[in-house]
């Protein structure tokens, strides 16, 4: 019992009552042009006195609406009730204005349906209830039973009379019955109607492909600029921290790189917050660096840190193209900033033409016992870099040999197409 009551007046039913309610709500304007339309058609000055009349006027209207709901918001506003009042999925409902054909049919089936069953249960929640409660005042109030409404005569007296508030009753169950099984059927239908097509799903996960994207290029450009800047940081503090009483030449110079690298480095982190910018202007962002700008401050501020550093480059950094110049001036850095946390041992690093490619070459000893732990979290560092080689059409692989040596090598081509992927601001 108290699980059908809950079917027929529970908080579910309630605000999908209310749905239909709204859906009668929406059909009265096309059941006032109906009217327009069947007046004069049957002669009648006003079609509302008459109840067959007015069931006319209500389906001449619903073509009308069945042609409105092709309207591109009519979608949207449709799911947006469903998911305020009738208790469905919200993941199985559909975002924005239907792409297809397809998707605006089932569109104007939706509309329609849900005009034309709110319409009839709007007018009958209109109707039945001040008549049932009539009914169940009736033999309580002896005033009504004499008044001028139209009751009819057999329900003034005898069996009839004892009987009306049942029958009453019974009437306000019935139509909660109905409209909820109007509402339950709507709820069920609202997936397959309002739905997302083929083409809804593509677009979503188009969307979401390309919001992993930035999320990712932005990962990548915090960890490769930021990061170093914060481990060359950290290591020139904590040297200068040692040599405070002993050595202050070394102290001003630990403090002088570190002022260089965080001054350069909020510089490169404006271009990195960049990404985030939706339309921003080109002019209000710093430029990136390059191998052909920026390499021989990176090696510097490298080597003050306490790592020693020999670099050897085969190749113009002014002729490799500035896309490649970006992504391998990162990559670089990544080599770096990887020797100078987990290794501290000297670095050789290689920059040659290859053929039509631009060939990078990072190698240093494995220590016997690593300068910094691991982070937790951390060990993002080679996958950006193999991330921006494939972009870029290259390769990238990375890991100790058997003589103990750590190996970075990277090629990234020189030539080709753009890559299609994002790429680094």
């Amino acid at each position: 019992m108290r699980r059908a009551a809950r079917a027929l007046f529970g908080r579910v039913a309630r605000r999908r009552w209310v749905h239909l309610i709204l859906g009668g709500a929406l059909a009265m304007p096309y059941v006032l042009v109906g009217s327009v339309v069947v007046g004069p058609l049957v002669g009648a000055d006003d079609v509302f006195t008459d109840l067959p009349l007015q069931l006319l006027s209500f389906l001449v209207g619903l073509p009308l609406a069945a042609v409105t709901a092709l309207f591109p918001l009519t979608r949207p506003m449709s799911v947006a009730a469903v998911r305020a009042l009738c208790s469905v999925d919200g993941g199985a409902l559909a975002d924005g204005p239907p792409r297809s054909r397809a998707a605006r049919g089932r569109t104007v089936a939706w509309f329609t349906l849900h005009l034309g069953f709110g319409g009839v249960l709007s007018g009958m929640t209109l109707a039945l209830p001040p008549f049932a409660v009539a009914l169940i005042a009736l033999p309580f109030l002896p005033g009504l039973r004499d008044s001028k409404p139209a009751l009819p005569g057999v329900l003034r007296h005898g069996w009839a009379l004892v009987l009306a508030p049942v029958a009453g009753a019974l009437m306000l169950v019935a139509l909660a019955a109905v409209v909820a099984l109007a509402s339950g059927l709507l709820a069920r239908w609202a997936p397959a109607l309002l739905g997302p097509t083929p083409a809804d799903r593509l677009a979503a996960a188009e969307a979401r492909a390309a919001d992993l994207a930035v999320r990712n290029r932005l990962a990548r450009e915090l960890h490769d600029s930021v990061g170093h800047a914060l481990s060359a940081v950290t290591l020139q503090a904590s040297a200068a921290r040692r040599v405070l009483d002993s050595d202050p030449d070394f102290v001003r110079e630990a403090l002088a790189a570190i002022e260089d690298t965080t001054r350069r480095t909020v510089g490169e982190l404006d271009a990195v917050l960049g990404v985030l910018r939706e339309a921003g202007d080109a002019s209000d962002t710093a430029p990136a660096p390059t191998l052909a700008d920026d390499l021989g401050g990176l090696l510097r501020r490298t080597r003050a840190a306490g790592l020693d550093v020999s670099a050897r480059a085969d190749v113009d950094p002014a002729t490799v193209p500035p896309l490649v110049s970006r992504e391998a001036y990162r990559i670089v850095q990544e080599a770096l900033s990887n020797a100078l946390r987990h290794a501290g041992t000297p670095l050789e690093l290689r920059l040659v033409r290859d053929g039509d490619a631009l060939r990078i070459t990072a190698e240093n000893a494995l220590p016997a016992h690593p300068v910094a732990p691991a982070r937790a979290g951390g060990g993002h560092g080679l996958s950006g870099v193999a991330d921006r080689a494939r972009l870029l059409g290259g390769s990238a692989t990375a890991g100790p040999d058997d003589s103990g040596t750590w190996r970075l090598d990277v090629r990234l081509p020189l030539t080709g197409p753009a890559p299609k992927g994002p790429t680094a601001p």
